[in-house]
């Protein structure tokens, strides 16, 4: 494996360079379809049958390429699309044309892509929008697929892959798509290939990942802003109460005092073990983000994602800075998501949220208030929730977690870091729940990467790890 990745290394930065060469904007389906044409043509020239899956939004890619007397099926998850850029806040002249660069300590410094074929050091960084999340990944699946190719070796399983183009807006239209399709994307188990190591940066496989549901609140004040002077001892303020109502979903130490919320998540001393044997540096966690100490929903980073999460994720009222104005505000907002774990209903979580503003003595809405609804009510708030979908865990001790154990301890000698569950949400649970799958994600890239954000970057020695993994993956016999 050691000698087949070196040799494809330069052809898998090709092949990553010319994939982040095309724009990808989730928002914006004028981009996505050359993406999706290079996918389809990149598989054609592999000798991969591919079609086109209908959606309600953007059509998702499937490729398959069976393999005789095979009896089982393994369907690989890979997204396409990404973020916007912001150009401005880029440190190189186009975000969708990789660069090379070095760390020189008090930055990075741009060196020609070229050096690459004289000089090779795994701490340099290529960047680039979805170098990381999601393209990355697939890059290194094609260079471990030529490499396999051209040395006649090839899996005992037949494999399928999905690319989804809509992913990084929550995949509104996958649910269906699969149900829809399924008899297309039936197979044995899945392999996401998305998202970061551990922290550590050594292998990891992560079996699980929170799902997300999102709830907008507006409390109402006087129909139209007031004068604060004239009215502010008078007509009650919205920001005022939407804080104090959101206070009240909390205590001191960030855990929901919700009755119920928590309902149904009891560890046992196994999957205690399971969490604390995951290498999390607390301390250095705490100082990369900058806090003091952590809330307390759980004893340990890994234990608190275990449980659903209430997190504000901005709000909004009046006018601030240059722009403040001495007002009563006529209405607050305040987005929330709600991170789900598999043990939580996302309609019961909603309920109790609900009842719970009703118990403060607020009348829900599902529209701006009428005249006579603020004449009649003290007390307005307008709820609008959506679950985009629904977490899932799979056993370490399931076939996938038994066999890619095997494969990564045959490609690094070693076992490799297992997280129960992801923090973050990725659109799997419509595979899961449609196709009855067990599902895994096979993680490669670094953890500091960037992702979402302005500079994403893949680490070379990350990007060559990743081509060793899933080669150990493809000859890996199932």
């Amino acid at each position: 494996m050691e000698e087949l990745t070196d040799t494809y290394f330069l052809s898998g930065i090709e092949i990553l360079n010319d994939l982040v060469s095309i724009p990808n904007d989730a928002q914006d389906q004028d981009q996505l379809w050359p993406n999706l044409k290079w996918c389809e043509e990149a598989f054609k020239d592999r000798g991969w049958q591919t079609q086109k899956l209908a959606t309600k939004g953007f059509p998702i890619l499937l490729a398959e390429r069976p393999v005789a007397d095979a009896i089982k099926t393994v369907l690989f998850y890979f997204h396409i699309d990404g973020q916007p850029v912001d150009h401005r806040l880029w440190n190189q002249e186009n975000p969708y044309e990789a660069v090379l660069k070095m760390n020189k300590g008090d930055g990075w410094l741009e060196i020609p892509m070229d050096t690459l074929q004289l000089a090779y050091n795994p701490e340099w960084r290529i960047f680039g929008r979805s170098v990381s999340d999601d393209k990355g990944p697939l890059a290194m699946f094609l260079t471990a697929w030529d490499a396999l190719r051209a040395s006649e070796q090839w899996p005992n399983y037949n494999l399928k892959i999905i690319l989804d183009f809509e992913e990084e807006i929550g995949s509104p239209n996958l649910p269906e798509a699969v149900f829809d399709h399924r008899k297309l994307l039936a197979a044995d188990m899945m392999l996401i290939m998305d998202g970061p190591r551990h922290v550590s940066n050594q292998p990891t496989l992560t079996f699980g990942a929170r799902g997300i549901a999102e709830i907008t609140l507006t409390t109402y004040g006087p129909a139209v802003p007031q004068h604060s002077g004239h009215y502010g001892n008078y007509a009650p303020n919205p920001a005022l109460r939407l804080a104090q109502l959101l206070g009240s979903m909390k205590d001191e130490t960030g855990r929901v005092i919700i009755p119920g919320f928590y309902d149904g998540i009891s560890l046992t001393k196994k999957e205690q073990e399971i969490l604390k044997s995951v290498p999390d540096d607390e301390s250095e966690i705490n100082r990369k983000l900058g806090i003091a100490e952590p809330d307390r929903v759980g004893i340990s980073y890994q234990e608190s994602i275990q449980y659903p999460s209430l997190n504000i994720r901005g709000m909004a009222s009046g006018w601030v800075g240059k722009e403040a104005r001495t007002i009563v505000p006529a209405e607050a907002i305040a987005e929330i998501d709600v991170r789900l774990v598999p043990e939580s209903d996302p309609e019961r979580l909603f309920q109790l949220i609900r009842e719970h503003i009703s118990s403060q003595g607020y009348f829900l809405l599902d529209s701006a208030p009428t005249r006579k609804e603020r004449l009649t009510h003290p007390k307005l708030i307008q709820w609008q929730g959506n679950i985009a979908y629904q977490a899932f865990r799979t056993s370490f001790d399931s076939e996938p977690g038994l066999w890619l154990n095997k494969a990564y301890h045959r490609a690094f000698g070693m076992d490799p870091i297992k997280i129960r569950i992801g923090g973050g949400s990725i659109p799997i649970s419509p595979f899961v729940d449609a196709l009855g799958l067990p599902a895994v994600s096979v993680v490669t890239v670094n953890p500091d990467n960037n992702q979402h954000s302005p500079n994403e970057n893949l680490r070379l020695g990350n990007f060559k790890e990743g081509i060793k993994t899933i080669l150990a993956i493809l000859t890996e016999t199932l």
